[in-house]
């Protein structure tokens, strides 16, 4: 079985959701549950993915459903600190640039 691990923290004005392991089909519903708790407590969510070693289409369908909540709800979920075949995979699928922090709006993307 793929080790996991979705732990959220909160900081003034957002929430961090960080990511270790393996993201695959197996961690859905932990991914969705912690990326949806974090989007209804917080106006912004940063997903801290640098100890993520692994992500597949199921991971990347979380993350886009838990960014359309967050601008349902008129919040904003940004994916910081991504590396290696992580990085590659959010790239390729055009989601690195859907929810790379802006560098304008305040959000230090540690």
């Amino acid at each position: 079985m793929a080790r996991f691990e979705a732990t959220t923290s909160t900081e003034p004005g957002r929430a961090v959701v960080r990511l270790a392991g393996e993201c695959d089909l197996a961690a859905r519903e932990e991914l969705t549950a912690a990326l949806l708790t974090a989007v209804a407590d917080a106006q912004v969510v940063l997903v801290d993915a640098g100890a993520l070693d692994f992500l597949d289409s199921t991971g990347i369908h979380g993350l886009v459903t838990a960014h359309h909540a967050a601008r349902a709800a008129g919040g904003r979920l940004y994916v910081v600190n991504a590396r290696g075949p992580v990085a590659n995979v959010l790239a390729i699928t055009g989601v690195a640039d859907l929810l790379r922090p802006p560098t304008d709006d305040g959000v230090d993307p540690r």
